[in-house]
This record gives C-alpha cells, sequence and structure tokens, in this order.
C-alpha cells in the first residue's frame, strides 16, 4: 500500500522558516508528480484549498504566486522524500500542509486524480 506522511510542521513567529518533508512508501517519488497544497484553519476541503507548489516528474517546479519567492519546493530520489522550504513565513500562511503524488495537472485546483495523500502537517506563523 502506498502511504505519503508529511512532517516538519510547527509554530514559527512572522519572518522564520521551515521545511516541511513529504515522504512515501510503495511509491518512487521521483517517478511521479508531487505537489504541496494547503488548507486554513477551519476551512472545509473543497474549492478553499490552496495549491502551494508541486513537481512534475520532469522536475519542472510550479508556485502559487503567494508563496514565489519565499517557498523551494526539492526531491531527494535517495531518501524518497520532496521537501518544501518555507522561508520569510508570515500569518497568511498558516493553514495545514499536504503532500500528494500522481498526475497533477491543474495547477488552479487541488486535484490530483487518482493520487495519493498524506494527512497533513500543521503550520502556525504568529505575528
Amino acid at each position: 500500500a502506498v502511504k505519503l506522511v508529511e512532517s516538519g510542521g510547527d509554530s514559527v513567529q512572522a519572518g522564520g522558516s521551515l521545511r516541511l518533508s513529504c515522504s512515501a512508501s510503495g511509491l518512487a517519488l521521483g517517478a511521479t508528480d508531487v505537489g504541496w497544497y494547503r488548507l486554513a484553519p477551519g476551512k472545509p476541503p473543497g474549492p478553499d484549498c490552496e495549491v502551494v507548489s508541486f513537481v512534475r516528474r520532469d522536475n519542472t517546479r510550479y508556485y502559487a504566486d503567494s508563496v514565489k519567492g519565499r517557498f523551494t519546493i526539492s526531491r531527494d530520489t535517495s531518501k524518497n522524500t520532496v521537501y518544501l522550504q518555507m522561508n520569510n513565513l508570515n500569518p497568511s500562511d498558516t493553514a495545514t500542509y499536504y503532500c500528494a503524488a500522481g498526475r497533477i495537472e491543474d495547477s488552479a485546483r487541488c486535484s490530483v486524480p487518482g493520487g495519493y495523500w498524506g494527512e497533513g502537517t500543521p503550520v502556525t506563523v504568529s505575528s
């Protein structure tokens, strides 16, 4: 069975940094698209889910405008892990962050048809 596990979420002050990790078992993350998504507190899954960043199989990367220049997605195939380095965090980055692996075709919606999702890791940024 495929399992994705996120880690690295924490509470930090504005301006701080965190590195989130998405580790997989049963799936080679180097052979698929992997994305990071977030859902702000109190928001139900659905249209309020925000696409943060993703890296495709061919290593092309996408970043939401809200995180460009602050977040960096990377992949370590030797550890079967995808990272999201988050710098200069601000309170609007507060959310539960999820990773997903599969075929990512939509940069506007949290949609990975037939893909796999982790259970999320919470990030809280205080001002």
